[in-house]
């Protein structure tokens, strides 16, 4: 925020060079156009999106039937008697095809099927989780640009205008119409009003390298916030329960509590036996050296497991304690999120009380007292330490200010994305 009367009438260096170096190659950004860029090259969500299609091949798999098992067999090879003469279809060897197929019963099929489905769903609450959280981030990072580029041009500002004050204290010492003491002040005045306006540049290039990394650029100087502030509260969905049970990491979590019961009722039916049918075509001549051939025959055989020692009992305590794991996990998960609403709603109020203070009662007082002290200092009334004093008070203010701003702004932010996971992040009221 800036003043039109304490605009400095000569501009320094800092801030002419701030002001060129916004030129048109610079990426403007609105928050909207942040997000969206994020949500296609954020590297972070690329991995989680890959994550995703990992889960969908884990269900192509799933739901395959097993494959058939091709046998080719020779035996019944007498060296002593010999093969035999002929072509290679009357040697005096037992040859066999054989195919088996196991056939799955229980519905082994189904329930592997369902677990690998609800993982699967779980993977893409995962990701819609990750947007959110990335749009949240986004948000935090790209005010905290706008905060950045505003707290440059408050110092900026007041760099330059504790210069001009000094380049005058300098002239009215000369002129003998000011003490050497408080030249001396206004110059150090003007020095600590610098380095603040290159800390400010220093937290500006910080705040668009955070910015960047979240959009998923390499670089960050062009890099500039040109949305407005959010200065209201959204309007949420009064209903606690279902708020957090709409959120995607509850979804989640609740997917792979489906999917557990999903993998313990697998387990159980595991129990149920498996068949495995084969059929086979035989081939085994006789001849004039070894008789004992059989010609060509057909045979078919069914094997079923016997469970005599083990009868999955390992199999199902491990998945009747991972279905416990993740009912724990999801009541872990909606606590975490009813904490997280309730936290991010009552810091978002206590942001817009703090900075409704600022915009209705101590920037208007502040700016009253600077505007009568620089009044007061211009006509000879006020001195050098006390004008100082407010012009500190002033600036401080602003800062405080726009740091109040951002706050708001950022859980703003943090409360759509706690307590209205399934929209994108509403458009700032003017």
């Amino acid at each position: 925020m800036t003043m039109s009367f304490l605009f400095p009438l000569r501009l320094a260096p800092a801030l002419l060079i701030f002001l060129l170096g916004v030129s048109a190659s610079a990426q403007e950004l609105r928050l909207e156009q942040a997000i969206s860029l994020a949500e296609q090259h954020n590297r972070d969500l690329k991995l989680v999106a890959i994550g995703v299609d990992s889960a969908g091949a884990t269900v192509t798999s799933a739901a395959a039937a097993p494959n058939p098992t091709l046998t080719l067999q020779t035996m019944n090879i007498n060296p002593a008697a010999g093969i035999g003469a002929g072509g290679l279809r009357s040697k005096t060897v037992d040859s066999t095809v054989r195919i088996d197929q196991v056939i799955e019963r229980g519905g082994k099929r189904g329930l592997r099927t369902t677990a690998a489905v609800r993982l699967q769903e779980a993977a893409r609450a995962d990701l819609e989780d990750a947007r959110r959280q990335l749009r949240r981030d986004v948000a935090a990072a790209y005010y905290d640009l706008l905060a950045a580029q505003e707290r440059q041009s408050i110092s900026a500002d007041a760099a330059a205008l504790a210069e001009n004050a000094l380049a005058a204290a300098e002239q009215r010492h000369k002129a003998g119409d000011l003490a050497g003491s408080d030249s001396g002040r206004l110059r150090i005045d003007a020095l600590r009003a610098r380095n603040d306006a290159d800390d400010a540049a220093v937290g500006l290039d910080e705040a668009r390298r955070a910015l960047a990394l979240l959009l998923g650029q390499e670089a960050s100087g062009g890099l500039r916030a040109t949305g407005p502030w959010t200065v209201a509260l959204p309007a949420l969905v009064t209903d606690a329960a279902a708020l957090v049970d709409a959120r995607p990491d509850v979804q989640a979590a609740l997917a792979r509590v489906r999917a557990a019961e999903a993998s313990r009722d697998l387990a159980r039916a595991g129990r149920t036996r498996d068949v495995t049918v084969g059929v086979q075509f035989e081939h085994y001549p006789a001849s004039t050296a070894n008789p004992q051939g059989s010609g060509n025959s057909v045979g078919v055989a069914v094997q079923v497991p016997l469970f005599v020692r083990y009868t999955m009992q390992g199999e199902i305590r491990s998945a009747e304690s991972a279905l416990d794991a993740a009912y724990e996990n999801l009541d872990k998960v909606r606590q975490t999120a009813r904490a997280d609403v309730a936290r991010a709603r009552a810091q978002a109020e206590a942001a817009a009380r703090r900075a409704a203070r600022y915009d209705r009662d101590i920037l208007p007082a502040t700016r009253k007292a600077a505007d009568d002290a620089e009044f007061a200092f211009a006509h000879g009334a006020l001195g050098v330490m006390d004008v100082l004093d407010v012009r500190r008070a002033w600036r401080a203010a602003q800062l405080d200010a726009l740091s109040a701003r951002a706050d708001l702004a950022k859980a703003v932010a943090a409360l759509e994305a706690a307590a209205s996971p399934k929209s994108q992040l509403m458009s700032p009221q003017p």
